[in-house]
């Protein structure tokens, strides 16, 4: 166990190095390969009225000029020890970890990261909480009752939460349930969770509803297909040959066993909403991650994209490292070696 706990974080810290490198060279590498000189690359960091010696200073100041090996390794060692930007106008500090220097909002990224991230990870916890156990009790009563009219109308409503995008159920529940009934909080307001844990929850419950409609969804079908196969399996006759309540058959033997693709699906799921839920974010106008990243792509903020980019892998890796962790937990079928 320990031994595979070691391999899989030496894998997922070789994974984020990865990620690091191909995020890198998509914003350094490929426009470079594609004709981009230095001077072009430091246009988006001068002003349109700037000359050409402006951007050339600017160009050697950033060190574009640099072997791309060097600037690799100058931008990796910002993100542990720091790092120092020259603006022209003065030499500003990116304390570590340094994600990246916005020289549009003048502010490093790392803490505007750490300043919306409480928003996002407040989104992403409630809404899983709602879909697991929305999604997957849905699944195990649908494969119970195979053929019922439950079992049909709930994955009819699955297949309208998966159809539906959640800019329309969005909007359609900010209409309905905020102006229309007046019962849930408009969008753009957020309370801290220690300042206020029940206006929290006040302002999250339509995002996290909403949200939650759309994964439960796929939670449901995914978990009905996995207990419709797993209560067919020999073992499941075994349990209950042995005279076990039907109810220790389904749950300890049947959703057990059927609960590994669910978690494989969550740990992807979760980890990239934890790098910011975008289409839910900006139609609740919630100033988290997604936001903060679709405001960098209409500014064409390189830094603050990188930073995203390299925040979101950091919690993909992480969860798909705890996802594999709990297999053998989960299944007991599964062994960790």
């Amino acid at each position: 166990m320990g031994t595979y706990i070691i391999r899989r974080l030496i894998g997922a810290v070789f994974m984020l190095i990865v990620v690091s490198m191909v995020t890198f060279s998509i914003f350094f590498v490929v426009p470079r390969l594609a004709g981009a000189t230095p001077m072009d690359m430091a246009n988006r960091y001068v002003g349109r009225a700037a000359t050409g010696e402006i951007v050339a200073a600017q160009a050697e100041r950033l060190g574009f000029n640099d072997p791309l090996v060097v600037q690799y390794g100058r931008w990796i060692a910002g993100v542990f020890f720091g790092t120092e930007y020259d603006t022209g106008a003065g030499v500003e500090q990116c304390p570590a970890p340094c994600f990246g220097y916005s020289f549009i909002t003048r502010q490093p990224v790392w803490p505007d990261l750490m300043d919306r991230l409480p928003v996002t990870v407040s989104l992403a916890v409630g809404a899983a909480v709602l879909w697991l156990i929305g999604g997957i009790a849905t699944g195990v009563v649908s494969a119970l009752k195979r053929g019922s009219l439950f079992d049909r109308a709930a994955m009819g409503v699955a297949l309208a939460g998966v159809s539906l995008p959640i800019f329309f159920t969005g909007i359609a529940s900010l209409v309905v349930f905020s102006y229309g009934l007046g019962i849930t909080a408009p969008g753009g307001s957020y309370t801290p969770f220690l300042e206020n844990p029940v206006e929290w929850a006040y302002n999250m419950i339509l995002p996290w509803t909403t949200l939650a409609f759309l994964y439960a969804a796929s939670y449901a079908r995914l978990t009905r297909a996995g207990m419709l196969e797993t209560m067919s399996e020999d073992y499941i006759r075994t349990a209950r040959a042995k005279g076990l309540p039907e109810s220790k058959v389904i749950v300890k033997h049947g959703l057990r066993g059927a609960l590994t693709p669910i978690v494989t699906i969550f740990g992807l799921d979760f980890g990239l909403l934890l790098g910011g839920a975008v289409l839910t974010e900006s139609t609740f106008s919630l100033n988290g991650v997604g936001k903060y990243a679709v405001s960098a792509i209409m500014k064409n903020d390189l830094p603050q994209i990188m930073g995203v980019t390299m925040l979101t892998a950091f919690f993909v890796v992480i969860a798909n490292l705890i996802v594999d962790l709990l297999y053998a937990v989960v299944d007991p079928r599964v062994r960790l070696s």
